[in-house]
């Protein structure tokens, strides 16, 4: 049990299943709004049909609308949506009660000069806002604590040294249980214990980049001394391959490590919604994008994937849809599913064999499927289910082999493709680099493209490549798929 350490979770939750969880906050605020607009309007209406809105004078609206945007406003100042850790589930919703009526007093004050004799109209509105937006956090705040408790909530890292630094990491985790450092992981293994408080040494830096807990962990902390800074160079450049992201943490000789250091790798997306636009916000936004127009694409072509599964089962024995394990975000292995395009005999799951023109394992509709990509509408589902997204690097088979060398091995920066769910279709797509990659130069000019997408990835850009992928796909006469 002790091999197991003290912050080994019952259950392990990928990084993208986490993230999907955190990004649960901006629901929970859009519900927030969208109720208060709604009682707010109904409340508007005196309670009898909205059509008697448009007859509402502005001098009664503005008072609310104040006090509404105010309310919210206020709420939000307050970090509410952050949902600190160190306050407690009635706290937190008495804040919030207590918020709303604070920030709506701007409304107050407009309706006590546009025409005090309303005034208890809306206390009674304002009152009944509050406690609805009270009891809504409640039922909020239940779900993120209960989300800390499991695990999901919190980042996850493993520590590169068997330091002190590594030491006081892990005693600051253990007393504020706001991480779980997962493992210890140290070139110098012959000299380092069996585990730090607790926490097993596993192997490696080496061993660490072909772990299987890479999709698990948020962040790797190398927690060495700063005076071995060769050291650290040479780590970090090792750690560059992998998709997470990597944090040194520096303290002097004989000092506790920096508080700022440990907010960095503790602080839980929940935390961190407060603010401007952020990753978590881009996020959101593209899984909304996801979801409405994955969702619109899977009803409109459900009668055509239909007519297509079966012309597949027609021409050759054999399933109509063939599914492979690739790798998503943060290197997770996620099932793909496709249509069959090959005779079900040969079907190359790891993707030794790259197709080339003329293969005698593609069938005679597979051909057409794989020239027109309609092969892979399929993945729809994934898209639906989160595991994909509409727009990003395209996921490749695991194994995936360019002659007889694995992609991977060929490009140091491969894994940057994984910091973002791979997509139905992509900038490298749109640019000529889709199907096999027979050569290293088709592999590094595909990686190139992909973290070019990763860099400049926004809500336009997934328009704009999404409106080129028909007729760019449909014009390529040249890659063999």
């Amino acid at each position: 049990m002790n091999r197991r350490g003290p912050f080994r979770p019952s259950a392990w939750v990928s990084a993208r299943r986490r993230e999907a969880l955190r990004l649960r906050i901006f629901i929970y605020r859009g519900i927030d709004i969208a109720l208060s607009v709604a009682l707010t309007l109904y409340w508007l209406a005196d309670h009898t049909s909205m059509a008697a809105l448009a007859t509402v004078p502005i001098g009664v609206v503005l008072p609310y609308a104040v006090a509404l945007f105010g309310a919210l406003a206020f709420v939000r100042s307050l970090d509410l949506y952050g949902f600190n850790r160190t306050r407690g589930i009635l706290s937190h919703a008495a804040l919030m009660t207590g918020g709303m009526i604070a920030g709506a007093i701007p409304g107050i004050g407009l309706q006590w000069i546009f025409d005090p004799t309303a005034l208890p109209h809306l206390a009674q509105w304002l009152l009944l806002l509050a406690f609805l937006m009270g009891g809504l956090h409640l039922v909020w705040a239940t779900a993120v604590q209960s989300g800390r408790h499991s695990g999901a909530l919190i980042p996850n890292i493993v520590v590169v040294g068997a330091t002190e630094q590594a030491q006081q990491l892990i005693q600051h985790a253990l007393e504020h249980r706001d991480m779980n450092v997962i493992a210890v992981f140290d070139d110098r293994r012959a000299r380092a214990p069996e585990s730090v408080l607790g926490v097993p040494v596993l192997g490696s830096v080496d061993q660490l980049i072909q772990s299987h807990v890479v999709p698990y962990i948020d962040t790797i902390a190398v927690a060495i001394s700063p005076s071995a800074s060769d050291r650290i160079r040479d780590i970090t450049r090792r750690l560059s391959i992998l998709p997470n992201q990597v944090l040194v943490v520096f303290r002097d000789r004989g000092a506790a490590l920096p508080s700022d250091a440990m907010a960095r790798l503790a602080r839980t997306p929940v935390a961190r919604l407060s603010g401007s636009i952020n990753a978590d916000r881009s996020a959101f936004f593209k899984r909304l994008q996801d979801l409405v127009f994955g969702t619109l694409a899977l009803a409109v072509l459900a009668p055509l994937l239909i007519v297509i599964g079966l012309l597949v089962r027609l021409d050759s024995p054999g399933p109509a849809l063939f599914r492979q394990q690739r790798h998503g975000f943060n290197q997770e292995i996620i099932t793909v599913w496709k249509f069959r395009t090959m005779r079900h005999e040969t079907a190359d799951a790891t993707a030794s064999r790259q197709v080339t023109v003329d293969d005698d394992r593609v069938t005679r509709i597979g051909r057409f499927l794989r020239a027109t990509s309609i092969d892979e509408l399929p993945q729809l589902i994934n898209v639906i289910l989160g595991e994909m997204s509409l727009v990003g690097p395209r996921p490749h088979a695991i194994g995936m082999k360019t002659g007889a060398v694995q992609s991977a091995s060929i490009v140091a920066e491969y894994a940057h493709r994984h910091r973002i769910k791979p997509g139905l279709t992509g900038w490298a797509a749109i640019h000529g680099s889709r199907g096999p990659l027979h050569t290293a130069a088709e592999v590094r000019r595909r990686v190139q493209l992909d973290i070019e997408y990763i860099d400049r990835q926004s809500f336009w850009l997934d328009m704009w490549i999404m409106l080129r992928t028909v007729p760019v796909l449909l014009g390529d006469k040249i890659a063999a798929r």
